[in-house]
């Protein structure tokens, strides 16, 4: 089993991970993609129209979005594989679990997009759509801190 868990540095996302480290707590062979994906970058194309420079800014706040779910797996030993992509994000983390030929995919319910306010966000309802693999939408329980 193969799971890629999108990642975006929310709180939603952090329960996303714990979600996934619990299965290997419960016994199963679980291998893990840490995914997240950033949006178009036009803000920094405008002001750095170089592609390499453009790579470096997109990779530096994915990596930000993916340093605490990391430390997570890192702490609990369970090895995981990383990704940043860049674009659309439900688009991108569809791609990313075939390319990984991921069996499942696991995301909060609510990330950092611009429309937090949703009953689901408006990525993980995407994300739902698209793919063709089981999405696990994982909510926070009420009141605990990720």
């Amino acid at each position: 089993m193969k799971i890629l868990v999108a990642v975006d540095g929310s709180p939603s996302a952090l329960c996303a991970a714990r979600y996934g480290l619990e299965f290997v707590r419960d016994g199963l062979r679980v291998e893990f993609v840490l995914a997240t994906v950033q949006e178009p970058t036009y803000l920094y194309e405008m002001l750095a129209p170089d592609a390499e420079v453009l790579e470096r800014v997109s990779g530096a706040v994915g990596s930000r979005a993916l340093a605490q779910a990391e430390a997570l797996f890192e702490a609990a030993g369970v090895p995981f594989e990383r990704e940043i992509g860049s674009g659309e994000p439900a688009a991108k983390l569809v791609e990313l679990a075939q390319r990984h030929e991921c069996t499942g995919i696991f995301m909060g319910g609510r990330g950092m997009g611009a429309l937090r306010g949703s009953l689901l966000g408006s990525v993980s309802q995407a994300v739902l759509q698209q793919a063709a693999v089981p999405v696990t939408i994982v909510k926070c329980e009420s009141g605990v801190e990720p």
